[in-house]
């Protein structure tokens, strides 16, 4: 009651103001400050901010460009779609030692100079890209391929003799001996490329990921994950059937050395 009476009381003083006439509002004036004759302010013993660096327009620092669909695949591996000359700026910041290219053209001129010149190591297994018939899914694609080819043979596959042959475009022996660079440390740090980093490269760190022993669902993902709506099941049959009894036990995960 007295909050109340104290508020109406306060709501007739002003109204009787109001009817005086008198001013309820003050002005304030406000004056203009040249910012050049003014000092920045002083950083106390306990302030570590660093100051603020000015970036030159033209700096290669805002130039660092990823290849197509990179990403770090485990330590001192990475991935990618093929490297263009915009991306070598990013490049070099990997330190890289080796590329492993999975296609079967040759290194374009410019690229080379790029690896010469920074003392990058190419590998290359060339695996011939394809494409699934237009308007068709994976699951038909796939039924068909192998109706059409099942006369001309029989898949050879470690794990397999019989498979009728559905990874013509993934030679086995070929993913291989790209393993055996991919997991030799002394070519860290090491990028993988095809030409989108999809299919073929996808393929290759699936490989890669039974030897970790990652389930075939994790393993499937991680493909997905960069194929995305391009997925394929003839790609994902491959890294099931893939036999890595043959290669020697290797870490869960890689050292993060370069030297």
């Amino acid at each position: 009651m007295k909050l109340i009476e104290k508020t109406m009381n306060k709501f007739i003083e002003q109204e009787n103001e109001e009817k005086d006439g008198s001013e309820i509002f003050r002005t304030v004036q406000v004056a203009k400050v040249d910012q050049s004759n003014v000092s920045p302010p002083l950083r106390s013993a306990g302030d570590s901010a660093a100051p603020l660096v000015e970036v030159p327009a033209g700096s290669d620092e805002l130039n660092l460009i990823p290849p197509l669909n990179f990403a770090m695949v485990d330590n001192g591996i990475f991935r990618s779609g093929f490297p263009e000359p915009v991306n070598f700026n990013f490049i070099k910041t990997l330190g890289l030692r080796s590329i492993i290219s999975l296609c079967p053209e040759a290194y374009p001129e410019n690229n080379m100079q790029f690896l010469k010149s920074n003392g990058i190591k190419l590998f290359q297994f060339g695996i011939k890209g394809y494409k699934c018939l237009p308007g068709l899914e994976n699951e038909v694609w796939l039924h068909l391929w192998n109706s059409k080819h099942q006369k001309e043979g029989s898949y050879t596959n470690a794990n397999s003799k019989t498979t009728s042959e559905p990874f013509v475009n993934i030679p086995d022996y070929k993913i291989r001996e790209a393993l055996k660079v991919l997991l030799d440390e002394k070519n860290h740090p090491l990028l993988i490329h095809c030409n989108r980093g999809k299919h073929r490269t996808g393929c290759l760190v699936g490989c890669m990921r039974k030897l970790q022993k990652w389930c075939l669902t994790s393993i499937f993902d991680e493909y997905q994950r960069f194929a995305a709506a391009k997925a394929r099941v003839s790609d994902q049959r491959f890294m099931e059937l893939f036999d890595v009894s043959s290669f020697k036990q290797i870490p869960m995960s890689f050292s993060c050395s370069s030297s």
